[in-house]
């Protein structure tokens, strides 16, 4: 069952080494399955090439090499090649627009819309965070007191003061780890977070509504300062997993859970 295993070696991530990650996690999996490597810009031409599947790891924002992901997805859906995440993600996966749904539908989530005009239907702050609709990786973030921006073209959210942002990881709907970011302004110097009940039923609510079979999903969350979760992101398309930062126990659950999803998939 030859996989071929989509990374950007080189990306100069924040904070993060995505070569590590992917260098540790392609030698835990080639115990279990032949794999190549190759860079986003190549998947297209490479996945025909006799490979049971095409999982997509740490391969950058897609913004960065857009017109070839979007091929990409077009030549794999039309031939049906399998991919991992499978490409039916409604999160980040799809882009920014499940924001957008998860505010109208009342998940809690921090309240998003698309258009400067709309600023009332969100709390009233001293200052917002606007963004790209298609931005990733906090490219393009500003804050200020008065959006402005192209209708449907960018994202316009409450700046909230919260106390920390937490991750939690799941493989297919089943819940790995979390972690989070005591320091609101060192996004990336992580520690490990033991989740209440509550804190998972949230995290849940929103694998079960993206409706993946398979697939790694990250759901990132910040604490407001009313106590509660709300929704940061749910990334499905690439998450990093911070895999350094586990003990050697958790970190060996995880690859024992993905190499059973990949099985999984592939049967």
């Amino acid at each position: 069952m030859p996989l071929l295993y989509v990374t950007d070696l080189a990306y100069p991530a924040r904070g993060r080494r995505y070569c590590d990650e992917d260098i540790v996690l392609t030698s835990r999996l080639r115990e279990h399955f032949p794999l190549a490597l190759c860079h986003p810009r190549d998947a297209e031409a490479l996945m025909a090439g006799g490979f049971d599947a095409v999982i997509v790891r740490n391969s950058g924002p897609v913004l960065h090499y857009q017109e070839a992901y979007d091929s990409f997805r077009a030549a794999a859906l039309a031939a049906g090649t399998r991919v991992y995440n499978p490409l039916t993600g409604r999160g980040d996966m799809a882009g920014k627009q499940y924001l957008l749904d998860l505010t109208a539908a009342g998940y809690p989530v921090i309240p998003t819309v698309d258009d400067p005009a709309r600023l009332s239907e969100l709390p009233q702050v001293p200052s917002y965070a606007v963004k790209p609709k298609q931005g990733a990786d906090s490219i393009g973030l500003t804050f200020t007191a008065t959006p402005s921006g192209q209708a449907g073209e960018i994202l316009i959210q409450p700046r909230i003061d919260f106390a920390y942002e937490v991750s939690f990881y799941f493989v297919d709907d089943a819940f790995q780890y979390a972690l989070y970011a005591p320091d609101p302004d060192r996004r990336w110097e992580l520690r490990s977070y033991d989740p209440t009940g509550a804190d998972l039923a949230f995290a849940r609510t929103f694998i079960e509504w993206n409706t993946l079979s398979h697939g790694i999903q990250r759901v990132d969350a910040c604490r407001a300062p009313s106590g509660e979760l709300l929704l940061v992101e749910l990334e499905d398309l690439n998450p990093y997993l911070s895999l350094d930062l586990l003990p050697a126990g958790t970190q060996d659950a995880f690859v024992t859970a993905l190499t059973g999803s990949l099985r999984s998939f592939l049967a």
